[in-house]
């Protein structure tokens, strides 16, 4: 998705609906909405094929599949191989999501593990990487604020009423 891609009014409208109830109709969403059926088709169509709208993947808390543990691990990596290492991590199932960063550090990198030998194990894998040259791990003691979305919706869909 391009940082170009804006979404209006009406589509902000559309996603809030679509956020309170992601398993929602077409027909139910144009209900909520007071758009017709089509523009509601159309528009979440456009969405999706610009990118707006991304994977439907559930979200499950790791620790019912057996991970209690969540942890964010700081990386420095060699710029050149950043390709070859992402590669690599996708090949780790304990990591969960990577974002690149400027600044001091390269690489965000969101992790469960089991238990602490758990943790030790999965980022000693991470730092055995060709290409990483240094790790600092932090713990995740408590979720504070979960992701969302809503209140940047609400602002959109109120903003231009």
């Amino acid at each position: 998705m391009s940082t170009e891609t804006r979404v209006d009014t009406l589509d902000a409208r559309i996603l809030k609906a679509l956020n309170a109830d992601p398993r929602a109709t077409v027909i139910a969403l144009a209900d909520k909405t007071q758009l017709s059926r089509n523009t509601v088709q159309v528009r979440i169509n456009k969405l999706e094929q610009l990118g707006v709208l991304r994977s439907f993947e559930r979200r499950i808390d790791p620790a019912t599949l057996g991970y209690p543990l969540t942890a964010f691990i700081l990386t420095r990596v060699t710029q050149r191989k950043l390709a070859a290492i992402a590669q690599a991590l996708e090949q780790v199932p304990e990591v969960i999501e990577v974002q690149g960063l400027a600044g001091a550090t390269d690489l965000l990198i969101h992790v469960v593990a089991r238990e602490a030998d758990d943790l030790y194990r999965v980022a000693g894998q991470i730092l055995d990487i060709d290409g990483v040259e240094q790790t600092n791990t932090s713990l995740v003691m408590r979720k504070l604020v979960d992701f969302r979305l809503t209140p940047l919706l609400e602002k959109l869909a109120e903003t231009e009423k």
